[in-house]
């Protein structure tokens, strides 16, 4: 096992490495306009999914939000979206799905300045917030969404409890992760033991594949110009670069992408 993965197995210090990297590449990538931090999604046929023109470089991004946030109708909803990165996908969701308030809450202080700053819309506000110990009242939320994130999180199990107390009766949780194949064993027994129904769920390793094949080209660029060189391996992966460990590793069935839509009894 490289000792990245090793690091990354033990909770409080994986916890650690992400509180330190997502600050990282947030300085480094600045004036780039990065706005998503999550893979990507495509279909076969494609999904054609209506964009602006300004939305239209980050489409396969943009995508995999659409397929995960739309399995719900959140016109009209409060929405509460766990770990928002960049803020790419609140802003476009809020533009496009019409909550009628949408928060983003991350660790990454840096980032939460870079989504204010950014992504400047009436119902989308951005806060500094810790997934495990979510700072909102019990039933607050219509729709609880998580994109990509959780594997980060030291205690999965305490993160889904955590969206079911804030969850209103009859709201719905989104989410959309992966794991790899040592994990999963842990990932479904802490889905079978949340506090919520599980309404559907969806592989979308081929999806995500074909988004990453979208993306490589640009990703690879940033990588390059902005990282040191020892760092373009752990660069490659957390980008889904084609031929990358996270790229291979979908593409032979040892990472499960996986989507679903949970209830709130």
């Amino acid at each position: 096992m490289p000792l990245i993965d090793s690091l990354f197995a033990v909770g409080s210090i994986r916890k650690t490495i992400w509180q330190l990297w997502y600050p990282y590449l947030t300085r480094r990538l600045r004036g780039e306009d990065v706005l998503f931090l999550n893979y990507a999604f495509e279909t076969e046929p494609p999904m054609a999914l209506p964009l602006s023109a300004a939305d239209e470089p980050n489409r396969a991004c943009i995508q995999l939000y659409h397929h995960v946030a739309s399995q719900v109708d959140l016109h009209g909803k409060k929405v509460l979206e766990v770990s928002c990165g960049h803020g790419g996908g609140a802003s476009y969701l809020t533009r496009t799905l019409q909550p009628v308030h949408y928060t983003g809450i991350d660790l990454n202080r840096a980032g939460i300045a870079f989504c204010r700053q950014r992504h400047a819309l009436e119902a989308l506000d951005f806060l500094e917030g810790d997934a495990q110990n979510l700072m909102f009242a019990d039933h607050t939320f219509d729709a609880v969404i998580n994109v990509e994130a959780s594997h980060c999180y030291p205690d999965f199990p305490r993160f889904l409890r955590e969206v079911s107390r804030v969850l209103r009766p009859g709201g719905h949780f989104v989410y959309a992760d992966f794991r790899f194949r040592d994990g999963l064993a842990d990932w479904e027994r802490a889905i079978a033991g949340a506090p919520l129904r599980l309404e559907h769920s969806q592989l979308i390793n081929a999806e995500v594949l074909r988004g990453m094949d979208a993306n490589s080209a640009r990703s690879l660029a940033l990588i390059t110009k902005h990282l040191p060189k020892f760092l373009h391996p752990l660069g490659r992966d957390f980008a889904g670069v084609r031929g990358s460990r996270i790229y291979n590793a979908l593409q032979d069935g040892s990472l499960s992408y996986r989507s679903y839509r949970f209830a709130r009894e």
